[in-house]
């Protein structure tokens, strides 16, 4: 793994690792009382913006075009799996954006934000993807993919957000919520699980080459 590689895999790592965190704060109902509805809005939406980057990163690390015919099963699907990832963030980032609008517009209407279906459905997609990109290859540890752990890990994460989209549906007749303690809930432990992965995924840093050790290794 060369330095640049792994300095873009750290990034990717803490890019998840703090979006998450905000989601995770978000959905603590004290935090959303405290704060009112604008700025937790805004902490999703600021959440939504560090999990684009990070998935974006993934994504250019995984290859910006599709892989070719002959590109081995594994890297294959862990393509996809960050494609459709990214695809699920900006689904997010739309959802954090109209729920911040609202906020600003009309604080008192706010319900604040919840996982969306079409986010948390490309999230489950990438997450299947995923562990079949691990489960199928010969070794667990890739530099360019992720351990078992974290592929578990952002599978529960991304199960939590999809418990978390059913329990905020509005019902129409009603206008409440299916359930507001799986719409907290689940936001926060997917949050939880997406925070303890993305942690897990960091890269060890890579020992800077100095001027001797390259001129030495090239003799």
């Amino acid at each position: 793994m060369t330095h640049d590689t792994g300095l873009r895999l750290r990034r990717e790592a803490w890019g998840f690792a703090i979006g998450s965190l905000f989601f995770m704060v978000g959905a603590v109902p004290w935090y959303a009382t405290a704060v009112g509805p604008v700025l937790d809005a805004a902490t999703f939406f600021v959440g939504a913006l560090f999990f684009t980057a990070a998935a974006g990163i993934q994504l250019a690390l995984s290859g910006r075009k599709p892989p070719r015919r002959d590109t081995d099963r594994p890297n294959v699907f862990d393509w996809w799996a960050a494609a459709v990832q990214f695809v699920g963030t900006l689904f997010f980032n739309v959802s954090t954006t109209e729920a911040l609008i609202v906020a600003i517009q009309s604080p008192g209407d706010s319900g604040g934000w919840r996982p969306d279906a079409l986010g948390s459905i490309a999230f489950l997609v990438a997450s299947a993807f995923a562990v079949v990109a691990t489960t199928e290859r010969d070794r667990l540890w890739d530099p360019l993919a992720r351990t078992w752990q974290c592929t578990w890990l952002n599978m529960a994460g991304s199960v939590f957000f999809g418990i978390s989209a059913i329990g905020a549906y509005v019902i129409p007749e009603t206008g409440n919520l299916v359930n507001e303690l799986w719409a907290n809930a689940g936001t926060f432990l997917g949050g939880v699980c997406f925070l303890v992965a993305a942690l897990l995924s960091r890269p060890a840093p890579q020992p800077a080459t100095t001027t001797a050790s390259r001129t030495a290794a090239t003799t």
